[in-house]
């Protein structure tokens, strides 16, 4: 008994601290949390009156909870649909050694280093809802601003004010800032196809479109998972940067789960704050579980 505790001991001794602060502060507040979505504490007042699943049934069958997960869907269809198509043509431009290629690469993951807060607060102008056929006065600004002087004035928009399709308008600066981080992605994975298989689908005869077909984008399906997960439960629980774009985060045209969490919680609705985190957290472990018991299967293969 005593060796195995000389064999386990140090190491158990080594990451008990961390074992403790994750068993404190995130598994502990997790349970708190579920705990609270299954009250009526709808007020500041404390309750404690169990009610089971009765919240969670309430808001799936709320139009403005139905809402925010249309605009959360809508959300992240077209932030993964942008980052994944953009990545990948920035990789492939970059896939071979050109001159000033280190220069574009910090070009594209240059946004990354700028926060969600910092951006959001730069793309509220660029975004404008004003245009130029409006009245009142106002000059249009931002995006509607340049269309209009180059001529394009019959594209400009409402953006994230259209009721219909304003949250894909919060998704483009979303994949302006993560675009670069897809694209190393992407490029690590080009780099990483060895050579004598690109040589030795030419001697046999493929052309670029085969090569690519058949040898290179096989290589690169783990690469495109990735980028699906960690851009997909990005996208699930994004709230700053839309809390940076939109003033009032009560806004019913962007609303999502995450900024309708907020409009909860800061209402002292406690309990269908809870409800609505612990369904974000559930939306986010149905995306990130799977993979990872993809990716431990294959480790052990």
């Amino acid at each position: 008994m005593f060796k195995k505790v000389k064999t386990w001991g140090p190491a158990l001794a080594l990451i008990s601290p961390t074992l403790v602060l994750l068993a404190v502060f995130v598994y502990a507040l997790i349970a708190e949390n579920v705990r609270i979505s299954m009250t009526n504490q709808h007020t500041a007042r404390p309750s404690s009156d169990f009610v089971g699943l009765e919240n969670y049934f309430r808001l799936f069958g709320d139009a403005d909870f139905q809402h925010a997960l249309r605009n959360l869907l809508l959300l992240t269809v077209v932030f993964l649909a942008g980052t994944l198509i953009f990545g990948f043509l920035w990789a492939w431009i970059l896939e071979r050694p050109a001159f000033g290629e280190g220069f574009f690469r910090s070009v594209y993951l240059f946004p990354m280093a700028v926060s969600f807060i910092a951006s959001g607060v730069v793309w509220r102008w660029l975004l404008s809802s004003l245009q130029t056929d409006q009245s009142g006065g106002e000059r249009t600004t931002g995006l509607n601003r340049l269309l209009d002087s180059v001529g394009l004035g019959f594209l400009q928009n409402s953006w994230w004010s259209d009721p219909n399709w304003g949250i894909a308008a919060i998704a483009v600066p979303a994949i302006w800032q993560l675009s670069g981080y897809v694209m190393a992605l992407f490029l690590a994975g080009f780099r990483g196809i060895p050579e004598e298989l690109r040589e030795a689908a030419r001697i046999d005869g493929c052309s670029e479109w085969k090569l690519y077909r058949h040898v290179i984008f096989p290589q690169l399906s783990p690469v495109m998972l990735s980028a699906v997960i960690i851009i997909g439960h990005m996208s699930l629980k994004l709230f700053d940067l839309i809390r940076a774009i939109v003033p009032d985060a009560n806004t019913y045209d962007i609303q999502v789960p995450a900024t309708m969490m907020w409009v909860k919680y800061i209402g002292s609705d406690y309990a269908d704050s809870a409800a609505i985190g612990t369904i974000m957290l559930v939306l986010v472990a149905l995306v990130v579980v799977p993979y990872l018991v993809y990716t431990s299967r294959q480790e052990k293969r």
